[in-house]
């Protein structure tokens, strides 16, 4: 065989001549094929997504065990046995003192093990709950003018608050409004307003009330250390009471899913901000220099709470604000720093 450069020509693959050689083509195959012209097929090249925009190719991350992984369950498996064991010598020496405190110990056992379990339930229902109104409201946003979108979402509103004294009167309305409204952005305004925009007042005298008293309490407490304990406790309890009113009623994980979720609202909308300039906007023409430098710092903490109490309230309602408006921060501060007795006067 030369090594020489040989000028291309066209073959026919059906002529008797012409050998193809299979995929297994190998060194038997090419002396069978000796004297006749052989064609191997050149191997198909593989597509990789990316490459041909110029994206560098990203390979996937191996789905095995790392050594993070290792070390933690190995500290797990070591912190339950070691639970086990110390349970295990407790109920046998209580057997060898007594046999009625062993079989004692093995009752509070069982006991302890029921509310374990009763408690992991409360906790997975209470995270359904959240999910159920992140669906709801994820749908309404998406449901846009589609009819049966629309329906559906609205057929979930009333289910949700299918318990509620307060929505009574909308469920009997969107019976009603089910049959005979066909757009579908009436039909979840309907909702909005009928089923919703009762819980919306009751938010907003929550949000309002919470705020009233971070500002009088740390406007009046004479250590800094109060401030910070009252403004933590109130508008942590005023999200979990939010999320209550609207039919989330989350558990222990389920509230510190929705606390995380609120403050990375406040982050991304910049609510946390504020200065003297606008203290001095809010509390009205001069206000603000005849107050006190704690009073003016109970005006401030009552501002955050009003807005960890609308982000709350964005993050708890089941429907987006559609044609109702949102309650004003403005609103808040102005009722917040009205004077007593300014409505007499």
């Amino acid at each position: 065989m030369s090594d020489a450069p040989r000028r291309p020509k066209a073959i026919k693959l059906d002529d008797p001549t012409v050998t193809v050689a299979e995929a297994t083509f190998d060194h038997a195959s090419a002396r069978a094929a000796a004297g006749r012209t052989l064609v191997v097929p050149a191997p198909e090249p593989v597509e990789t997504a990316g490459e041909d925009e110029g994206v560098p190719r990203v390979m996937p991350r191996g789905g095995g065990w790392s050594w993070r992984g290792v070390l933690l369950s190995a500290l797990g498996a070591l912190v339950s046995l070691s639970i086990g064991l110390a349970i295990d010598g407790l109920i046998r020496e209580l057997f060898t003192r007594a046999e009625w405190l062993g079989w004692f110990g093995i009752a509070l056992l069982g006991l302890a093990a029921l509310a374990l379990i009763v408690l992991v339930a409360r906790e997975l229902m209470g995270l359904a709950r959240l999910r159920r109104v992140d669906r709801i409201r994820e749908a309404g946003a998406m449901a846009g003018n589609d009819p049966a979108a629309a329906k559906r979402v609205a057929d979930e509103v009333v289910a949700l608050y299918a318990s509620v004294p307060e929505a009574a009167r909308g469920r009997a309305a969107m019976a009603d409004h089910m049959t005979s409204v066909v757009d579908g952005r009436d039909l979840m305004a309907l909702a909005e307003r009928d089923v919703i925009g009762p819980l919306d007042k009751r938010a907003v005298a929550l949000v309002m009330d919470s705020a009233r008293n971070v500002s009088v309490v740390t406007a009046i407490s004479p250590r800094a250390l109060v401030d910070i304990a009252v403004v933590v406790i109130v508008n942590l309890r005023m999200v979990r009471r939010l999320a209550e009113l609207y039919g989330g009623r989350p558990g222990t994980l389920g509230f510190l899913r929705l606390a995380r979720a609120v403050v990375g609202h406040l982050a991304i909308t910049g609510g946390m901000a504020i200065g003297d300039t606008l203290v001095q906007q809010l509390v009205g023409q001069g206000l603000a220099a005849r107050l006190s430098a704690k009073l003016g710092e109970g005006v401030v903490n009552g501002f955050l709470t009003a807005r960890v109490g609308l982000a709350a309230i964005e993050l708890t309602r089941p429907l987006p604000f559609l044609k109702m408006s949102p309650p004003s921060l403005t609103e808040m501060m102005a009722e917040l720093t009205r004077m007593p007795g300014k409505d007499a006067g």
